[in-house]
């Protein structure tokens, strides 16, 4: 095994248990892997400290595997993947829900492997080149585990590029056609888009802000910015909602939105394409308002260095949802950006609100369903944050 030895006093944050390694942490390697092998990993003064996937393209240029000696091989992703999917075989007893998280990544004890089930059917996403290598391997183990017969490959997104991997897709396991499957949360329908779908396919990890959002919507006039396919937009309408506007930038998603409406028998929601930027500035404009608004945007800052730039994106987006609620409304915002941090999210909100003339409460802080644990060595891992405020009053001038 090649042997990856650290700078002098950097191996306090493995110590700690975080299971990265960035490259300017390193002094030299000792042999000649290629990406993707596992290597031991060293202190300066001669310890062991990890076993790991190297990784030499990128900044993280080693996840931790074990942080014990030992071979990483098939057995090993069967251990780990199987106690993954034991520890959320509970999670849904109970419940009218056939989609899941089954592998959450480093929080799981395997860097760069993501798996969800949809019914069944698990997508699988591999994101670090020790996962990539290991692909044939982790599916078996996915599919033992699960006892799922097929799999679909979604390795597209950015991040691999990073990596200095292309982006895979396509049929692992089982007899699958591209296309789309329906799967059921919290009683409602909804058509996955494996091919093209945002990240696998569906936002699983809104799963239980959805359900939150339906308990809310009664009565309410709702707008749903970045709507995507419609899943807050139909949770607010089962929920009694007096009135949904729902957008999204994509017209497909929009589609798949409406199609999820006819499938539920709901009632049609006002679906508009556009930028959500521009048209909260014309409703403003027009005066519209509403009682409960969602902003739930896309990644604004994949990592710290993009935090400033999107701080900028979130101030506005917030701002106009607050100029545009009622006295008393509501607004769960969200940003599942790992760049900004849920101070700083709360930070931006607080200042949008001033800035909107309002008084605003919070009054319940949101996160990821229990099939996304956060590991608490790996903070990195607290990506999604949420809050739900509430318009006190407006600021009185003068």
């Amino acid at each position: 095994m090649s042997k990856l030895i650290l700078k002098p006093g950097r191996e306090r944050s493995l110590k700690r248990r975080h299971p990265w390694v960035f490259s300017g942490a390193v002094a030299n390697v000792q042999g000649n892997p290629g990406p993707g092998e596992t290597i031991g990993l060293w202190s300066a003064t001669g310890e062991f400290l990890a076993v790991a996937a190297y990784s030499p393209q990128s900044q993280i240029v080693a996840r931790i595997w074990d942080w014990k000696e030992r071979a990483i091989d098939r057995a090993f992703f069967n251990e780990n993947i199987k106690r993954a999917v034991e520890q959320r075989r509970t999670l849904l007893q109970g419940t009218d829900t056939d989609a899941v998280r089954l592998v959450h990544g480093e929080s799981d004890g395997l860097p760069g492997v993501v798996a969800d089930r949809y019914g069944d059917t698990v997508v699988l996403q591999l994101t670090s080149a020790g996962a990539d290598r290991w692909r044939q391997e982790i599916a078996d183990a996915v599919v033992e585990a699960s006892g799922v017969g097929r799999i679909w490959e979604r390795s597209d997104a950015e991040v691999r590029g990073l990596e200095g991997l292309p982006a895979v897709t396509g049929p692992l396991r089982g007899n699958l056609e591209p296309g789309r499957i329906t799967v059921t949360e919290n009683g409602l329908m909804f058509q996955v888009d494996l091919e093209h779908g945002h990240k696998t396919g569906f936002y699983l990890d809104q799963r239980d802000n959805r359900r939150r959002v339906r308990e809310l919507a009664r009565g309410r006039a709702v707008l749903d910015g970045f709507c995507y396919s419609g899943g807050f937009a139909l949770t607010a309408l089962s929920g009694g909602a007096k009135s949904v506007t729902a957008i999204d930038s994509s017209a497909d998603a929009l589609a798949l939105a409406r199609g999820n409406a006819e499938l539920n028998r709901l009632a049609q929601a006002e679906w508009l394409e556009g930028d959500v930027f521009q048209l909260l500035r014309r409703f403003r404009d027009q005066a519209r308002s509403f009682d409960l608004i969602v902003l739930d945007p896309p990644k604004f800052a994949p990592t710290a260095a993009h935090a400033e730039k999107a701080a900028r994106a979130y101030k506005d987006i917030n701002l106009l949802a607050f100029k545009l609620l009622r006295p008393g409304g509501l607004l769960a915002t969200f940003s599942c950006s790992g760049g900004v941090s849920a101070d700083l999210f709360q930070k931006i909100v607080a200042g949008s609100a001033l800035d909107a003339g309002v008084q605003a409460q919070i009054i319940e802080r949101l996160g990821p369903g229990a099939d996304h644990p956060i590991a608490l060595n790996f903070p990195e891992g607290d990506y999604l944050k949420g809050l739900i405020c509430r318009v006190a009053s407006q600021i009185s001038q003068g």
